[in-house]
């Protein structure tokens, strides 16, 4: 997913003594056609020699094309920020985040958590919306490798802090099921802008916060 297919519409809301905005996010890939999706997993069944009009398979193909429907579409949600009025400026950050994505070669599940951190600019980040990103970059047909700069890129544009890391680590089924099946081996990447990337005791920190020391 590129950024570049996400609407974005900025509003305000609250009065004086509330400076809060919102970045409203809206998907917008096509939605998922449901009964062709459908259609298509009987194939694959008859296609790998089992029978869809069997009683345990039956309703396999509209459950087979639900779930990836979901796994496929983010939620819209409001990335709520608020003045910096305090001007912090250490690093905030979100540890172990759920990341839950599809490989785009196998279309099979990979798993893990992401570490997103930040340096404040001018303003904060409501802490939810950080798991929100990750969630909206996830969803999709993904490598690890593109869905760690994506989710740093987009704060970096959107939330302009003085700098933003994110760390994923993952779990790829298509590794540890298939090919040559090494089960509990964990992917690591990460992507850092600003001034995570370019002072060195700033990425430092970075990165061993990401480890929990």
């Amino acid at each position: 997913m590129s950024i570049a297919k996400l609407e974005r519409k900025i509003t305000a809301r609250g009065g004086a003594d509330d400076d809060s905005r919102r970045l409203r996010v809206v998907h917008e890939h096509e939605k998922v056609d449901l009964p062709a999706a459908e259609r298509a997993v009987r194939d694959l069944l008859l296609a790998l020699g089992r029978d869809p009009s069997s009683p345990h398979l039956t309703d396999t193909p509209r459950r087979v094309a639900t779930s990836f429907a979901e796994m496929l579409t983010p939620r819209e949600f409001d990335l709520t920020t608020f003045p910096n009025d305090e001007h912090y400026d250490e690093l905030v950050l979100a540890r172990d985040i759920p990341v839950q994505s599809l490989c785009e070669h196998h279309m099979l599940p990979f798993t893990g958590v992401a570490h997103v951190g930040y340096l404040p600019g001018e303003r904060i980040l409501g802490l939810s919306k950080l798991a929100r990103v990750v969630e909206l970059f996830s969803r999709d047909l993904q490598v690890q490798e593109r869905l760690t700069v994506q989710v740093s890129s987009w704060l970096q544009e959107h939330l302009a802090p003085k700098g933003v890391g994110v760390v994923i680590e993952a779990e790829h089924l298509c590794m540890s099921l298939r090919g040559v099946q090494a089960t509990g081996s964990r992917t690591i990447t990460s992507s850092v802008h600003g001034v995570l990337r370019e002072d060195g005791r700033s990425r430092q920190e970075f990165f061993t916060l990401t480890r929990g020391l």
